[in-house]
C-alpha cells in the first residue's frame, strides 16, 4: 500500500510460560483529558476512565503526534497493574500500550476495534 509503513521484524523473545502472561493486566479505558507538563518535552499527562476510577497516565506522546490532543475521547489499552512511577515530578498510574515505538515507527493506539465498557479486561 502507498505510505505504508516498512518494516523488518524484530526476533520474537524467548517464551514465557502463560501463568506468567496472565499477571499483565490490560484494561481499556477512554482518554478523558489531555494536559502538557511543565517542561517536559516528551511526556503529556493522560486522565483516563477506567469505569470505577479515573487514573492519572504520563506517556512520551507529546513528539509521536503532531496533534496529541486528537487521542482524546478515544477508548486504548492501558497496563494497569504496574507500580505508580514518579516521572517529571508527576506520578503515572499505568502505561498506556500502544503499538510501534518499539520498532522505531510513530506509535498508534491499541484499542477495541468498538466501544467496550471501560475497564474491561483484555485477555
Amino acid at each position: 500500500m502507498p505510505g505504508e509503513n516498512v518494516l523488518n521484524p524484530a526476533d520474537i523473545k524467548p517464551e514465557i510460560n502463560f501463568a506468567d502472561l496472565v499477571k499483565i493486566d490490560v484494561r481499556v479505558g477512554t482518554i478523558e483529558r489531555i494536559e502538557e507538563i511543565e517542561g517536559a518535552d516528551k511526556l503529556m499527562r493522560l486522565s483516563v476512565d477506567f469505569g470505577d476510577h479515573t487514573r492519572t497516565v504520563l506517556a512520551g506522546i507529546k513528539q509521536e503526534r503532531e496533534r496529541p490532543q486528537d487521542i482524546q475521547g478515544l477508548q486504548a489499552l492501558f497496563v494497569v497493574n504496574l507500580p505508580p512511577r514518579k516521572i517529571h515530578g508527576e506520578v503515572s498510574e499505568a502505561m498506556l500500550f500502544d503499538i510501534g515505538y518499539e520498532d522505531g515507527i510513530t506509535p498508534v493506539l491499541a484499542m477495541p476495534e468498538m466501544p467496550v465498557p471501560n475497564g474491561t479486561r483484555a485477555g
